[in-house]
């Protein structure tokens, strides 16, 4: 009878200490995903801060654009008020986010093609170099939402996985979505879709 009780409190244990391992692993993985979606947000914050200085040396040429800047900082106005937050990531906001940063992306696109039509903005280096930024961001959000997309993969297969489900299933750890391409992404824009 005492060794019974010895096997079963072992067994407990064995129990409690494997269940403790999975929360804790879980939490770790929850806590890169919540990371990956601040390095997210930074990378469109970045993005969103050159707007202004873009958008005023453009202005400084394009005197007769400015429906095209005003679109511009509209867009970035409703980008920047549309922010994720890591504990409520559920599909409907990745949308809502990623719908204002693809407006804002758009607004971008026409004024990078009203800039055509100035050679001397296109020669200046404020300019330019601004440009050279833009694109750089551009860069660092691919990557921060790839970066993203991966952890939230690992921390997906983590949360469906048997018999680490059961415990996820008990805490609360639910499924994270995934960034996804913009609708229309695989084709090339006509460059009168973007005036329209």
């Amino acid at each position: 009878m005492k060794k019974g009780i010895i096997v079963i409190i072992a067994l407990l244990a064995m129990l409690a200490i494997w269940g403790v391992s999975v929360y804790n692993g879980l939490v770790s993985k929850q806590e890169t995903v919540e990371k990956a979606v601040g390095n997210v947000q930074t990378a469109y914050q970045k993005r969103a801060d050159l707007i202004p200085n873009l958008v005023a040396t453009v202005k400084n040429y394009a005197e007769y654009e400015a429906g095209t800047l005003e679109a511009v900082v509209e867009a970035r106005a409703k980008a920047t008020s549309v922010t994720l937050d890591a504990n409520n990531l559920t599909e409907e906001n990745m949308k809502a986010f990623q719908a204002a940063q693809d407006q804002m992306s758009s607004a971008l696109s026409r004024l990078l093609v009203t800039v055509e039509q100035y050679p001397d903005l296109k020669a200046n280096q404020n300019y330019l170099d601004l440009q050279s930024q833009l694109e750089g961001c551009e860069n660092a959000i691919a990557n921060a939402r790839r970066e993203f997309n991966e952890t939230a993969r690992a921390y997906n297969t983590a949360v469906r996985r048997f018999p680490a489900n059961i415990i996820a299933g008990m805490f609360g750890f639910d499924k994270k979505p995934y960034f996804e391409a913009s609708e229309g992404a695989d084709k090339a824009p006509n460059v009168k879709d973007l005036f329209n």
